[in-house]
């Protein structure tokens, strides 16, 4: 068997060509200084920044006493009753010597203060028709309307009634528009 020498024969000749410039190459570099990469410094610790507080600055001398410093107390609550409309027995209702009646007024707390078991509802002028002089005034809130009732009896002699109330606060400050009924008992 016959071996073709020629391809051998490259491939060695380029082998050496290959050879001599490594070997040149190197020969070259040998006196030159190649980078090198840069070194590491030792890092510093880390620390975080530090927060700088400012220095309080000193607060001016009081120029009031203690208790005028004190918080208001809230302003008193005004009351205020608004008559809205007669429910029942409108004014100048004819009625029956003796007969039960029945009042509603309905009103509105247009003050400001809701009214609680201390306000109350007072006769002011005319006859009580046969009920207590004074009452519970129906506990509301502020802006609440609300329906007031009065139970009376009409006198049992023929003429014109009226019976006018008032509303009272905790104090006993009369406020808000009178409420009242006004009744004509028929004759025999």
């Amino acid at each position: 068997m016959k071996i073709n020498s020629r391809p051998f024969r490259i491939s060695v000749i380029k082998l050496g060509w290959l050879i001599f410039l490594l070997g040149a190459l190197s020969a070259c570099t040998n006196g030159l200084a190649l980078p090198q990469p840069p070194q590491a410094t030792p890092a510093a610790p880390y620390l975080p920044p530090t927060r700088v507080i400012p220095s309080p600055t000193p607060l001016p001398p009081p120029t009031s006493t203690p208790a005028e410093r004190l918080p208001l107390a809230p302003p008193p609550c005004t009351d205020q009753l608004t008559f809205i409309d007669d429910l029942t027995i409108p004014d100048g209702s004819v009625v029956s010597p003796g007969q039960a009646l029945d009042k509603r007024w309905q009103v509105e707390n247009s003050g400001a203060c809701n009214w609680d078991e201390r306000y109350r509802l007072r006769l002011i002028a005319g006859s009580s028709l046969g009920s207590p002089s004074e009452q519970a005034l129906y506990p509301a809130r502020s802006g609440a309307v609300v329906d007031i009732q009065i139970l009376f009896t009409a006198p049992e002699e023929a003429g014109a009634y009226r019976s006018a109330w008032q509303a009272y606060g905790p104090t006993g400050e009369p406020f808000g528009d009178q409420i009242f009924i006004d009744i004509v008992v028929a004759g025999p």
